[in-house]
Formats: structure tokens, C-alpha cells, sequence
């Protein structure tokens, strides 16, 4: 039996996937890095060198210059789907992560609750699209990540004065979402990680103040006050005053990521939720096909989920090519960044 095909890893950031090329060297797994800033295809071509395709491109690579990628990704992946090449986290998951727009018409479909919204195409509508939503209210744009292009408007008045200044943007694809803010329940959101489809782990998430980045592997502390391992946040995350503690959702919150992860084609990645204060009912906001893990795994949630994801690459592979003979050099092969 010959040696197995490397896999890809398809990503722009620089630092976010560190512990995973290096649980991947670790077990003698060959990879690829592919650049998602600086990449291309042919048409033409009718297969490629990889068992498996994994996709870690970030709807927020137009903070750190790119943009370009974002979109691009997108006609890749349908390519390589149109080849047959296997992918985690594929074309369909990826154009739902580019349209929070889309993901709540998902809620919708699933019967499940978002905070209510109005989708808009010029910053001309964000008034009007306010009307009989309930203040405060954020514009957010519809291509997002890392808390990007969110902006609370208390009133109705600022936000109308905002609109007058011109100081509202819709973000990367001119669309935003018009969307209550509720007021979380004991101070945090929930992010529920599934892999294959399945729950993995949940952790509370609590904000600094005025501040819309919950990325979890950006986190500085745990609620009690512990440092993290700053080894393992990415490394240009600041020292933001992000909280959080492990936590285990009700069945019915379980179920209802896993009907999400299931309808989205999601491999692996996390759903977001809030219980608004008002009601004390839960209501889902994101759907995240860019799990980084929280920092410092081990002692926030009691294991590696690294590990645990490299465990489901392993099956993919297998799935695709059957086991084979002598593990291959586990290090980046040519094209790596």
C-alpha cells in the first residue's frame, strides 16, 4: 500500500493554527500549508495532490489586509467540490459563514431564536429598518469575524444622526444586518464547539466592556481571575480583559447546535448564543465554521480539543484512503507559508 497523500491546510493567519500543525507533526500526519492570501487554480486541472482539503479561511482576513481572500476562498472550494476533492468545512458552510444574513434565514428554517433583525443594502435604511425593533440596536455588518464591523446605537436618534454624518458602513459585500442588542443574562454569551456535527465543549464568554471580539482564543483569564497561558492565545491577541469558564448547556441547547451544525454541513466550529435578560429566553446569533479553541484549553475545559480534532482528520483521512503502511514525515511540505 503506497504512503498516504499529505492533507491541506488552507489559511491566511499567521499564529491561529499553531497548535494544530504542531499536534499534526507530533503524529507523523504530512500536510501542505496553503496561503489564502496568496493562492491560485486552474480551472482546468481535474484533481489535486491532497487526500483531504482543510479549510481554515477567516471571513476576518480583511483586518489584516486579506480581503482578497474572502470571496476567492469561496470559488475555491466550490472548484474543488466540483472535482470531488473531500473538504472539512466545505463550500456550504463557508458561504453561511459570509452571510449572517443567511444564517438567521437557517434559525428561521430550524425553528429556532435570533434576536430580531432587518437585513439592509444602504446605510440610508438603517433608520427606517429600526422601526419596531427595540433600542439599543447594532448595525453589523453581514461579512464579520472577530466582533468586526459592530456598532450599538442606543437610540433612535443616534442612530439617525449617524446615518445624517455618514458614519455608517455595511462591510465587505455592502449588506448589514439592523439587530436588537440584548442585554445578556449574568454578563456573557455562550460558544458551543462541535466537531463532526457532534457537541465537544461550551464555554460562558464575557466581554470587556463596549467590546464585540469574543474570540476565545483571545482570552486573557478565567472568571475567577487566572491568567492563561499566553502561550497558547494567538499571538497578537491583546490583553483585552476577556473572560471565560467552562460550562455545560442544557440537552435542549445541545440538540439544537447539533440540528444547526447538521442543516449547516458544519464539520467543526462553533454556535453562539445569549440569554436575554428580559425574557430569560435563549436566542443564537452566529454560526462559526472558524473554531480557534479557547486558550489554554487544557485548564479551562479539562482536555485538548486539538487532539481531538487531529483524531477526526485522522478518520476523514482514512475514510478516503485507508490506512496506510509507514507514517509520513510529520512536517509542512512544499507550498507551506
Amino acid at each position: 500500500m503506497s504512503r498516504r497523500a499529505p492533507i491541506a491546510i488552507y489559511h491566511e493567519h499567521p499564529d491561529w493554527f499553531r497548535p494544530l500543525f504542531e499536534e499534526l507533526d507530533q503524529r507523523g500526519i504530512a500536510y501542505a500549508r496553503l496561503d489564502a492570501a496568496a493562492h491560485s487554480y486552474d480551472p482546468a486541472e481535474t484533481g489535486v495532490p491532497w487526500s483531504l482539503v482543510f479549510n481554515r479561511a477567516s471571513p476576518s482576513a480583511y483586518l489584516r489586509g486579506h480581503g482578497q481572500s474572502t470571496f476567492y476562498t469561496l470559488h475555491w472550494l466550490r472548484h474543488l467540490a466540483g472535482l470531488g476533492v473531500p473538504v472539512v468545512n466545505g463550500a456550504d458552510v463557508y458561504a453561511l459563514e459570509l452571510s449572517k444574513a443567511n444564517q438567521l434565514d437557517l434559525l428561521r428554517q430550524l425553528g429556532l431564536g435570533y434576536p430580531r433583525a432587518r437585513v439592509i443594502n444602504a446605510p440610508s435604511q438603517a433608520h427606517d429598518a429600526a422601526r419596531g425593533l427595540r433600542f439599543p440596536v447594532l448595525v453589523k455588518a453581514n461579512v464579520g469575524g472577530s466582533g468586526a464591523g459592530i456598532v450599538r446605537y442606543d437610540s433612535a436618534d443616534a442612530l439617525r444622526a449617524a446615518v445624517a454624518n455618514g458614519q455608517v458602513e455595511l462591510g465587505p459585500d455592502g449588506t448589514a444586518l439592523v439587530q436588537e442588542a440584548a442585554p445578556l443574562r449574568n454578563g456573557h454569551i455562550t460558544r458551543v464547539e462541535t466537531l463532526g456535527g457532534k457537541y465537544l465543549y461550551a464555554i460562558n464568554v464575557y466581554p470587556a466592556t463596549g467590546s464585540f471580539d469574543l474570540c476565545p482564543a483571545d482570552a486573557c483569564q478565567t472568571t475567577g481571575g487566572v491568567e492563561l497561558v499566553r502561550g497558547a492565545c494567538a499571538i497578537d491577541a491583546p490583553r483585552n480583559g476577556l473572560r471565560v469558564e467552562a460550562t455545560t448547556p442544557s440537552r435542549e441547547i445541545i440538540d439544537a447546535v447539533e440540528r444547526i451544525a447538521s442543516a449547516a454541513d458544519l464539520d467543526v466550529g462553533g454556535v453562539e448564543y445569549l440569554v436575554d435578560d428580559r425574557d430569560g429566553q435563549p436566542y443564537f446569533y452566529d454560526i462559526n465554521a472558524l473554531s480557534n479553541f479557547v486558550a489554554d484549553a487544557p485548564n479551562v475545559i479539562g482536555f485538548d480539543p486539538f487532539a481531538r480534532l487531529v483524531d477526526y482528520l485522522e478518520d476523514r483521512i482514512a475514510s478516503v484512503q485507508g490506512p496506510s503502511l509507514t507514517p509520513s514525515a510529520g512536517r509542512a511540505l512544499t507550498g507551506a507559508i
